[in-house]
């Protein structure tokens, strides 16, 4: 039996150890695509013929079939995945949604219950930040057949997004196939073929291809001298050999271990198994001297047949680092991947898959839109469905363009810029990148990506008149955005620019586009590509300011830390006459400095905002001066501890971050400041009570929030939007930490870690208390002449509602999960991304008119 490939798939071609990824000019894919026959006429999963007259007859009963297509969103799912899951869920929600598609959103417990959620939920960090409250605020269903009945009854087509177990293993897809819903993707029984490593390897064994020699364990049944015969049979030193172990069923990152030796081998399929990851283990041969391709495979075929076709594959690298172990570094694991390879492809904005679809002419939305076309192919009920929901899509774009050509007038252009030299580089990639991709939906609108490259790139020990102006900013055209780091954009800007890299490129693209165009023009439904081939365009940043005055355009700042907070760029726009998001400069320099912002407020305490204590000395007495002498003056004076020793060798070696736990108390990796600061400041810690989502109940099945609330302090962060001098409060969250008492960067910024709760349950924090607390944070916010939007960090009394101010940002998180967007949305109507960011745009016309 051949196997039908995944509608949307992503297949790593492995053949040695990776490093971190970097697309590279990919290999010329094969010319020859076999069709691909399926089992049977009809593909397993459209519904019999029972049923499609009667879907038939309630479409024909609408008014000419003229409704928007119901999609149902389906995510979480019982592995460890269900975090990236919602990730997923969050971007195919953001670039499917319209006026003529409908989306309705459903989330899967590690339970195994189902529910109906809000999109808003989407938005939220990770699944823990609405697990505990799922019972109260969403509806259940008594079971998984009635969860399936309905959808049956209540969306056209199921779009699952659920990673790993369930998702991946044909769970959900025989589930949707005995209650004949179409949905998107490939069927159940090819889908638990392809995600159990072990029968995968067998089966395109038997079909042809080279497979990874490798040995099966499965739980209680390991005998050493098999596995010490197959290790001589493969020409692998028993003693010593080197071999991966990884479950046959899990994300292909997901416990992946490198042991060298039959004993070594055997004790990690046992590890493995004794977790409970998986009960069956593979083992194979560990490949040396090649490259790790990634590629998103698409079904490109008609109703009956399966064609697959392979975008531009992405090479996959890891970052040398000489402080990274060996061993450690030998796998590409699931942190570094920062998305899992699999048969349902991870959809974060940046993911592989857009990466590839947009290097061959798809943006987001029309790439998931097609494959949501292209599915309903597949399900013969869904005929007249998809023809009234083309014909609506084509008269709402018919409409939007009228309307342009009624008005007359040209887009305003916005340059979003991100990048810049802090740790915090690669947050602002993400926040950039957000901002960029939610402003795309708007007609009047042209938001250009820009990215500000770390003045470090740029300075050379000869160049004596390097200023900050002098710096470069790249314009990207659209498929060179969609980066996981800013080292990574900066490479694919030089390399999209060298002549015999760009043949290459161009031609292989145009390939594949030709064979798109020729299997979809087709269809009525598609319109052809939207995203042109462009180049990327390298400025000084005094220049890139230039172009943006004489473009009448309006820069949305999006580069945290350094000259994006502290009024460098913003004194460069006001000197232009180019109007920005965020603070002026003046605000924008006394915030960066944290000692300059506890002055400006020193006299709010009858507002009921506090500072807190500091001490500062300069980072050159810290580094030649006795450490002892220093930290009896700090314990005499803040009482307070302190690992100040680590943390000045950390300084003195100019590490950029402290490892996990390496202090006295359990924390997270500490990004430190590179270069050293000229000063530092210390503070005494404020002990809070932790706040604990427990799983432990009566059923054992319900999670809930679990304070003592013996001390009255907590930490919270709260967004403030608005003009000068009139700046709102939105609602404040607290962020509950997963380990330690320092948030890390992923816990602050990146889906899938931390837990944030907006607003503070009441009971913690009572109706009284929070609207003081949001009265006293305004107060703040105009005291520091803050404007357009701020995050203010503090501790808040539950009691009384009084403030003890940690630091006011200037230029917060915009990423998809960021705590603002969790606030925007708590706001009564909820305020959705697009419409958010839009709003901080309009905060910046205003300021300009």
């Amino acid at each position: 039996m051949l196997i039908p490939l995944p509608l949307l798939v992503q297949a790593p071609l492995t053949t040695t150890t990776p490093r971190l990824r970097r697309p590279s000019a990919p290999p010329p894919p094969r010319l020859h695509r076999p069709r691909i026959a399926l089992a049977s006429p009809r593909l397993a999963g459209a519904p019999p013929p029972a049923l499609l007259s009667e879907r038939e007859m309630g479409v024909a009963a609408e008014s000419e079939g003229a409704r928007p297509l119901r999609v149902g969103l389906v995510c979480g799912g019982p592995s460890a995945e269900r975090g990236v899951s919602l990730n997923s869920a969050r971007a195919v929600l953001d670039h499917i949604q319209g006026e003529d598609l409908l989306v309705s959103c459903y989330y899967i417990d590690a339970a195994m219950n189902a529910f109906a959620i809000s999109p808003a939920q989407l938005y939220s960090n990770t699944p823990s930040d609405f697990d505990f409250k799922l019972e109260s605020l969403a509806q259940g269903f008594q079971s998984l057949s009635d969860f399936a009945g309905h959808l049956a009854a209540n969306v056209d087509i199921v779009f699952p997004v659920i990673h790993g177990k369930f998702g991946e293993d044909g769970g959900i897809q025989e589930l949707l196939e005995e209650a004949n819903v179409p949905f998107v993707g490939s069927p159940s029984k090819n889908c638990l073929t392809a995600f159990d490593k072990y029968n995968a390897s067998l089966e395109l064994s038997a079909q042809g291809f080279l497979t990874v020699p490798n040995f099966l364990v499965e739980k209680d049944k390991l005998a050493k001298s098999e596995l010490e015969e197959w290790f001589q049979s493969v020409n692998l030193n028993k003693e010593n050999g080197k071999v991966i172990v990884k479950p046959t069923r899990a994300g292909s990152s997901i416990g992946v271990v490198v042991a060298y030796g039959a004993n070594e081998a055997a004790e990690k399929a046992e590890g493995i198994i004794s977790e409970g990851i998986d009960d069956k283990v593979i083992i194979e041969v560990f490949l040396e001297g090649g490259s790790e391709f990634t590629a998103i495979v698409v079904d490109v075929g008609t109703a009956n047949n399966c064609e697959p076709l392979v975008l531009l594959p992405t090479e996959i690298e890891l970052q040398s680092s000489s402080n990274i172990d060996i061993q450690e570094d030998t796998i590409f694991n699931y942190r570094r991947k920062y998305l899992p390879t699999r048969q349902i492809s991870g959809m974060e904005q940046t993911s592989f898959l857009f990466q590839q679809a947009s290097a061959v002419g798809f943006s987001h939305s029309a790439f998931l839109r097609t494959m949501v076309q292209h599915a309903c192919l597949r399900f013969p009920s869904l005929v007249p469905r998809r023809n009234a929901w083309t014909a609506l899509s084509k008269k709402k774009q018919a409409a939007k363009q009228a309307e342009a050509i009624h008005n007359g007038t040209s887009k305003k252009k916005v340059f979003v810029l991100f990048g810049g030299d802090t740790s915090e580089r690669q947050v602002s990639l993400m926040s950039g990148t957000n901002v960029w991709l939610n402003l795309q939906g708007f007609d009047d609108l042209d938001a250009i990506p820009c990215l500000l490259i770390p003045g470090n790139w740029d300075r050379s020990s000869n160049n004596q008149n390097f200023n900050e102006s002098s710096r470069d900013v790249w314009t990207l055209p659209y498929s060179l955005v969609l980066r996981h780091t800013t080292e990574e954009v900066h490479e694919a800007c030089i390399e999209a620019l060298d002549p015999e890299r760009l043949e290459i490129t161009s031609r292989l693209r145009d390939q594949v586009m030709d064979e798109l165009r020729q299997a979809f023009s087709k269809h009525d439904w598609f319109s052809g590509f939207d995203i042109a081939d462009k180049q990327p365009i390298k400025y000084s940043l005094q220049q890139w300011i230039d172009h943006v005055k004489e473009a009448k355009a309006v820069v949305f700042i999006a580069v945290h830390g350094g000259i994006g907070e502290d009024g460098t760029i913003q004194s460069l726009l006001e000197s232009a006459g180019i109007p920005y998001t965020g603070p002026g400069s003046i605000a924008s320099r006394t915030c960066i400095d944290k000692v300059a912002t506890s002055l400006a407020v020193s006299h709010l305490a009858s507002y009921g905002v506090h500072t807190i204590p500091k001490d500062v000395r300069a980072t050159e007495e810290l580094l030649k001066s006795s450490l002892a002498d220093i930290w009896n003056g700090l314990k005499a004076k803040l009482q307070t501890e302190t690992d100040l020793e680590v943390y000045a060798n950390a300084l003195g070696r100019k590490l950029h971050r402290l490892p996990a736990n390496c202090l006295s108390r359990a924390h997270g990796v500490i990004e430190m400041p590179v270069p050293p600061p000229e000063s530092l400041i210390f503070e005494p810690f404020i002990e809070t009570d932790e706040i604990i989502i427990s799983t432990k109940s009566v059923d054992d099945s319900t999670r809930h929030l679990v304070w003592k609330g013996e001390n009255e302090w907590l930490e919270v962060t709260v967004g403030v939007v608005g003009k000068r001098g009139e700046m709102r409060s939105l609602n404040p969250s607290i962020t509950v930490k997963e380990s330690g008492d320092i948030l890390s960067l992923e816990e602050k910024f990146q889906g899938g870690t931390g837990i944030n709760l907006t607003p503070p349950p009441p009971t913690i924090m009572s109706e009284d208390a929070l609207q003081k607390c949001k009265r006293s944070i305004e107060v703040l916010a105009n005291t520091l002449g803050l404007e357009g939007f701020s995050r203010i960090d503090a501790f808040v009394n539950v009691r009384s509602g009084e403030v003890l101010l940690i630091e006011a940002n200037t230029v917060p998180g915009m990423t998809p999960s960021t705590v603002l967007i969790h606030q925007a949305l708590a706001e009564e109507p909820p305020i959705y991304p697009h419409k958010f960011f839009r709003t901080l745009l309009d905060l910046a016309f205003a300021r300009a008119n």
